[in-house]
């Protein structure tokens, strides 16, 4: 595989565009090409053997891309799919850091919450990790159905996100919890309002930089970082091009980002 291959990216819609970013600042010299399956989201309330299927089509798209890593920036695809996966393509997959170490380390009576889709919360990866790590943390997991659709909307603000976030917000402060999880990249897009509703009582943890970090380090422990000077970014989306670019905009400059409309299912 080519050092200057590019670097696949994806998610079930924009909300990956925050691993992105990370990504951008730490490695600007590479090329990255994102998916976003904006036609398909939310994935968090479908069947685990449709997530696959998805989770598939896309790595399949990466592979006629030649990339030469894949970063599954979403919590979903990679609590369900990723181990199995990486048996199967020929390029480095890697998966969003689920936040655990962090968050125990930052919590001081150990006492974590993790706000994600169904299908991450049902994989019950996050309370295995945690009791893995240490055995006296208490964890309590939170899926957000209503969150996902409402960022995609672009209501990133307002009474109706505000009322989504209580709903899952408040009985964790009422439990005790300190720490909480953002345990799908979609959420930092409303980490604001999280804030709010927790009157900053509870502090949160951001998976998406150590998910950058995390490949920057495989990259170049396999001598495998671009040799070039600058690189491009190139979003595709599934659906609701002219959305992705105002979504886009709030975290990336796009000035010079290529955007394509993809169709995985022809």
């Amino acid at each position: 595989m080519s050092n200057n291959a590019p670097i696949g990216v994806f998610d079930s819609g924009i909300g990956g565009l925050t691993v992105v970013k990370e990504l951008l600042e730490l490695m600007p010299e590479e090329n990255f090409i994102y998916f976003g399956d904006t036609a398909r989201v939310p994935y968090g309330p479908r069947p685990k053997e449709e997530i696959l299927e998805f989770l598939h089509q896309i790595l399949d798209f990466f592979a006629r891309k030649n990339v030469k890593m894949a970063v599954v920036a979403c919590n979903t695809m990679t609590a369900v799919g990723l181990e199995m996966a990486r048996l199967q393509y020929p390029f480095t997959l890697v998966g969003v850091n689920a936040g655990v170490n962090l968050a125990i380390s930052k919590s001081k009576n150990k006492k974590i919450g993790v706000l994600a889709t169904q299908a991450t919360i049902a994989s019950g990866k996050h309370v295995r990790d945690a009791f893995s790590r240490d055995k006296d943390t208490i964890v309590y997991p939170q899926a957000c159905p209503k969150l996902v659709p409402l960022i995609e909307a672009k209501k990133l603000e307002g009474v109706e996100i505000e009322s989504a976030v209580a709903e899952y917000v408040l009985p964790m402060k009422q439990a005790g919890v300190d720490v909480a999880i953002l345990g799908c990249t979609h959420y930092p897009l409303v980490s604001g309002v999280i804030e709010k509703v927790a009157d900053y009582g509870i502090i949160l943890i951001d998976p998406a930089r150590e998910t950058a970090l995390e490949a920057y380090h495989i990259l170049r422990e396999q001598d495998q970082l671009t040799t070039m000077e600058s690189g491009k970014v190139r979003l595709c989306f599934s659906a609701d091009i002219q959305q992705a670019e105002k979504m886009a905009a709030l975290m990336l400059d796009i000035r010079s980002v290529d955007f394509e409309l993809v169709d995985l299912q022809k």
